[in-house]
């Protein structure tokens, strides 16, 4: 590769940086679990919404602030001339037009707080309540993630598969070829058998040609579900385990989807959320009381500074709002309508997936035991139609066919296994249990 890139005029530091780089880019091996574990800490998806959570968090932090005092410190000097005429719409005689320029000095603190005010202590538990529902969309999406990262490894998996199956078909069509050419060789076959063992060698290479395109593929794909650098190339570490269909170990009651299922627990927190803000719109007729005041150091001059201050508590009753609090209400009604139809949709919709997808696990798990059947007669009327040629009793197209029944069964098992294994994730997430199974 070094001699390639020299000779596209590549400089020499660059070519030598360029293959030390690829060297080193050792192909990361991934377990399935591997794989969770990677795109639960660096997927985009992921990571965003953990910032959204933090949002959430400072959003508490401000609703919390507005029910604290509020305390400013103030240090000023300012020089005045001032227009007396115009400040107070009359002259009299003897008194000058314009008093000034003059110097102030003050400086102190000032501070204002809330003592009676509804309004804000809903806010303030609104806020907190959307801290959970931050939490609960977050997990949501760290399920998405698990569920796309198990869906894109299943199919390397399944592509890896194909590509062992492709390559075995292939061996066993060389197999085929070389007796053909054999037995043409000595006498025995014919010419045609063995252009018919060659063609069929040429299919079963072709095959394995797809197969390790589709299975680059995929391995594409999940690097970009990962958001590993590009130029690392991916392998899968744990193929054997595309091969098992053990029992699964989840809870499949409604009841516990229902309480697992990140969707409906922030569904659920939007309606508390709303049924705050329901009644703090309710509450926006109430008076409010605060209480405010300074206290600053005053004077024209250093010398003549003396400490002024004042102290004020208000009372503020809202008279007419131009129907606004009237249409706050409102509004917050219709909300929490809305989250009530959404929940009563999710909620239909979760226990549709459940059932579908425990329907669909135990269906798949008896293709898989057909299929394994089918596998086993395939390879035996392989070697017994091998068996008969060899002996001279046919020509080799009993051989040719039963290759392509076994192929059929090869594709037959691979798939049912990946319904199955695909299956399982999707009740697990139907489940809300999709960390709890693929990445403990």
């Amino acid at each position: 590769m070094l001699m390639t890139w020299l000779k596209r005029g590549v400089p020499l530091s660059l070519a030598l940086a360029c293959g030390c780089l690829a060297q080193d880019a050792a192909p990361l091996k991934l377990t399935l679990k591997d794989a969770v574990d990677l795109a639960l800490k660096q997927n985009p998806q992921v990571i965003l919404a953990n910032l959204e959570v933090s949002e959430s968090e400072q959003d508490r932090q401000l609703a919390r602030s507005a029910l604290m005092p509020q305390v400013d410190a103030s240090l000023s000097e300012a020089i005045n001339r001032l227009n007396v005429r115009a400040m107070i719409g009359l002259s009299f005689p003897g008194i000058p037009e314009h008093v000034g320029p003059f110097e102030v000095f003050q400086g102190g603190v000032g501070f204002r707080a809330p003592l009676f005010d509804l309004t804000l202590w809903r806010r303030y538990k609104s806020s907190k309540m959307g801290i959970d529902s931050r939490r609960a969309q977050e997990l949501g999406v760290r399920e998405e993630s698990v569920l796309l990262v198990v869906s894109q490894y299943l199919g390397c998996q399944r592509a890896a598969a194909d590509v062992a199956a492709a390559q075995s078909r292939a061996d066993l069509a060389q197999a085929v070829y070389d007796q053909s050419a054999d037995l043409q060789k000595n006498g025995v076959g014919t010419g045609i058998d063995t252009l018919r063992a060659n063609v069929q060698l040429q299919n079963e290479k072709q095959r394995v040609i797809v197969a390790h395109t589709q299975l680059d593929t995929s391995l594409y794909g999940l690097s970009r579900l990962l958001n590993v650098d590009p130029h690392r190339p991916i392998e899968i570490a744990d193929q054997v385990s595309f091969f098992d269909t053990p029992e699964i170990s989840l809870d499949q009651t409604l009841e516990k989807a229902y309480a697992t299922r990140p969707e409906l627990r922030a569904v659920r927190n939007e309606e508390r959320r709303a049924a705050l803000d329901a009644r703090a719109a309710g509450e926006e007729r109430l008076p409010k009381v605060s209480f405010s005041g300074f206290w600053m150091e005053q004077g024209l001059t250093p010398s003549t500074i003396i400490p002024i201050y004042q102290y004020q508590w208000s009372l503020d009753v809202p008279v007419f709002t131009g129907g606004r609090i009237d249409a706050e209400r409102a509004k917050a009604g219709l909300a929490i309508r809305q989250l009530e139809q959404r929940e009563q949709e999710l909620r239909n919709r979760i226990a549709l997936e459940v059932k579908t997808s425990a329907a669909q696990v135990a269906a798949a798990r008896n293709e898989v035991t057909v299929a394994n059947l089918g596998i086993d007669l395939a390879r035996q009327e392989v070697d017994q139609a091998r068996d008969r040629f060899q002996a001279g009793v046919t020509n080799n197209i009993e051989v040719i066919t039963a290759q392509d029944e076994l192929a059929r069964a090869n594709d037959n098992q691979i798939a049912a296994l990946y319904r199955y294994n695909q299956a399982r994730a999707d009740l697990a997430h139907a489940a809300g249990q999709m960390e709890a199974l693929y990445a403990k």
